[in-house]
């Protein structure tokens, strides 16, 4: 994926290697652009691999492992599988044999490195998944490989929480503790009020809407949940999505009956971030509501909890209950807005390296 830059820089300058010193790459800059993650397959044992790697990180689960492992290994990794298997043969790639994710994500990266050729050329871009493959360590040893001193890690979540930008953040590190030597590293803050990112998903939103065969009576903006214990714990998440929510409502001119707040992907007993989006779409569609849109500022790229989860999980939802009208928008994926906003905070964050 990768090619080595065999010639050695030091401080921007070339330098002549001794006689018989080893080959070393050099003098490039990286950055990896970082997903929740994938699994290989859609099959049982794919995706139970990857659900045991993604239920089995402490930042997402934090339940005492002496009730957790139990429940996971017992309960959730025999039946879980088949049905997300099902969810995720639904949206599935069937041209590459690969999950959507895996595909945007991949296309982001090139794109970027595409807009950034001319302004870097001594910049590199790849890409990784948290949970699954390319993994983390694995691209950050590429690029190590390929010559790159100082690394550029972007976990691709707008709004911070521990359970995604955190747990990207500990895997790179964890891969750095086991390096003889360390590229330096920055890693990219959350973005949920960035004026480029807001701009982009009011663009978007005016435009796919605009183009639907219906005008939506309201519009879900709909976040990905999270335990409620989390938001007191401490974590940001809640406030950043408001946040996020608040702004793009400014930037359309819409008042607050127009744009509604929703938490998405509750799993288990526990009480989550409310409130949640089906049980919204549900309560719409009983009060009157016969035109819905549901668009997903949270998620940089279209995946099972968009594609799956609202296009058809929440659409059944709101047609069941009385509903006529249903439009999933598009998330900002690889599309022009989309990419403004990435090459935007790229560029922002390599300041006084490029």
């Amino acid at each position: 994926m990768l090619e080595p830059d065999t010639s050695r820089t030091f401080a921007g300058t070339p330098t002549k290697l001794p006689s018989g010193h080893p080959s070393v790459a050099s003098g490039k800059i990286g950055v990896l652009l970082v997903n929740l993650g994938t699994p290989d397959g859609t099959d049982y044992w794919s995706m139970r691999r990857y659900l045991k790697e993604f239920l089995s990180d402490r930042r997402v689960i934090e339940t005492s492992r002496l009730i957790w492992w139990p429940i996971l290994n017992l309960i959730v990794l025999t039946r879980r599988p088949t049905s997300s298997g099902k969810a995720y043969d639904l949206i599935w790639n069937r041209e590459l044999d690969e999950s959507p994710l895996r595909t945007i994500t991949r296309s982001q990266a090139e794109i970027l490195g595409e807009r950034l050729a001319s302004a870097a050329p001594n910049l590199l871009v790849d890409w990784a998944m948290r949970y699954g493959n390319p993994s983390i360590p694995s691209r950050l040893e590429a690029l190590q490989t390929a010559g790159c001193e100082r690394i550029l890690v972007f976990p691709l979540y707008p709004q911070y929480a521990a359970a995604t930008t955190a747990t990207v953040n500990d895997k790179a590190f964890e891969a750095l503790m086991k390096m003889r030597w360390q590229p330096a590293v920055r890693t990219v803050p959350a973005y949920h009020d960035d004026p480029a990112y807001i701009e982009a998903l009011a663009r978007s939103l005016e435009k796919h809407v605009a183009e639907l065969p219906f005008e939506p009576e309201v519009v879900i903006a709909s976040f990905h949940g999270l335990p409620k214990e989390y938001l007191d714990k401490g974590d940001p998440y809640h406030c950043h999505a408001s946040k996020t929510a608040r702004l793009l409502r400014d930037a359309l001119g819409w008042d607050k009956d127009r744009l509604l707040l929703t938490f998405q992907s509750r799993f288990g007993r526990a009480e989550w971030l409310q409130p949640y989006t089906d049980k919204t779409v549900e309560r719409l569609a009983r009060e009157g509501v016969r035109r819905l849109a549901v668009v997903t500022p949270g998620f940089v790229a279209d995946c099972v909890e968009t594609l799956e989860e609202i296009a058809e999980q929440n659409r059944e939802i709101f047609l069941e209950h009385g509903g006529e009208q249903f439009a999933a928008i598009p998330c900002l994926n690889d599309s022009a807005e989309g990419m403004a906003v990435i090459e935007a905070v790229v560029r922002r964050e390599l300041g006084g390296w490029i």
